[in-house]
C-alpha cells in the first residue's frame, strides 16, 4: 500500500459526523453536530469520525472510492490513526489538514469447504493457528516459491499504515508511509529459526498455502474480517480502490511513524 500526502487547501462547508458505539464518542458527535451542523454522509464534503482506530478502519472502508476525506478525532482506546479531540476550531483544522491517499490490500482466500472469500485491509492481513499445534505455511511471491515450509504461530502481511500496529508487536519493521513496501512478519517462528520476515514491493502478489491443514487448521483476518479453516490466501494491493485520510499538519502521519521508532 502506497500513500501520498497533500494539503487539503479547500473549505469544507458540509460536515458529516459519525461515531462509534461508545458513549464518549456519541456524546462528542451530538456536541459537534450542535456547534457545526451535520449533513448526511452522501451530501457531505468531509467525514469526521469519532472513535478509535477500529472505527476509523471501518469508516475508511465505508467511504472508500467516494472521494470524501475522513478526519478522525480520538474518542476510543487506540488512536494512532486519529487526531486529538478538540471541540473548538474544527473548521480551521479541516482547512489546514493534510490529505493522505491510501490503498487497501485485497485478500482472497479459500476455505476447506471450497468457498472463496474476499476482504480488504488497510492495516494487515494476518494468519494464525487455530489450535495448540503450530501452523505450517508455504510462501510464494509472484508465483515463485520463497519459503517451502514456515512453522509458526502465524504470519502478518502489513501495509505501512499497519506496520506500527500488530506488525510492530510481532517485532516487524516500521515502514514510512510513502514507501512502496509491504512487511511479511512471522509470529513466533519455530522453523526456520533465523527467519525474521521480509520486505516486499507493494506491487507483489503474495500467496500463502496452509500445509497439513486438517491437522493444523489456520484462520485469516483482513483487519477485522475473519475466515477460519482456510486452504490458502492470496494478498495483493487493490490498485482500483483508495481512501482519503486527513491529519493535522503539526502531527502528520509521517511524524507519528518517525516518532514511533524512537520510543522505548
Amino acid at each position: 500500500m502506497t500513500g501520498s500526502s497533500e494539503p487539503a487547501g479547500r473549505k469544507f462547508e458540509n460536515i458529516a459526523f459519525v461515531a462509534s458505539a461508545s458513549e464518549e464518542a456519541e456524546k462528542a458527535r451530538r456536541h459537534l453536530s450542535h456547534l457545526y451542523g451535520s449533513s448526511p454522509p452522501d451530501m457531505a464534503d468531509v467525514i469526521v469520525a469519532l472513535g478509535g482506530d477500529g472505527f476509523m478502519l471501518a469508516t475508511l472502508r465505508r467511504f472508500m472510492n467516494t472521494g470524501k476525506p475522513v478526519y478522525g478525532m480520538h474518542r476510543g482506546t487506540v488512536g494512532f490513526l486519529m487526531n486529538e479531540f478538540h471541540i473548538d476550531g474544527l473548521l480551521e483544522r479541516l482547512e489546514r489538514a493534510q490529505i493522505t491517499r491510501i490503498r487497501p490490500l485485497l485478500m482472497t482466500t479459500r476455505d476447506v469447504a471450497g468457498e472463496t472469500h474476499e476482504a480488504r485491509a488497510f492495516n494487515e492481513v494476518s494468519l494464525w493457528r487455530q489450535t495448540y499445534q503450530a501452523a505450517k505455511l508455504r510462501i510464494s511471491i509472484d508465483d515463485k516459491e520463497r519459503l517451502d515450509e514456515l512453522v509458526c504461530d502465524g504470519l502478518i502481511v502489513a501495509t505501512p499504515a499497519g506496520s506500527t500496529a500488530y506488525n510492530l508487536s510481532a517485532h516487524g519493521p516500521i515502514i514510512p508511509l510513502g514507501a512502496p513496501l509491504l512487511a511479511l512478519t512471522p509470529i513466533s517462528p519455530f522453523r526456520p529459526r533465523r527467519w525474521r520476515g521480509a520486505l516486499v514491493p507493494d506491487r507483489a502478489v503474495i500467496r500463502v498455502e496452509v500445509l497439513e491443514g486438517a491437522k493444523r487448521p489456520v484462520g485469516v483476518a483482513a483487519d477485522h474480517t475473519e475466515i477460519r479453516d482456510i486452504v490458502d490466501v492470496v494478498v495483493r494491493q487493490d490498485t482500483g480502490s483508495e481512501s482519503l485520510l486527513m491529519f493535522d499538519t503539526e502531527h502528520s502521519w509521517e511524524e507519528r511513524i518517525l516518532a514511533e521508532q524512537f520510543q522505548y
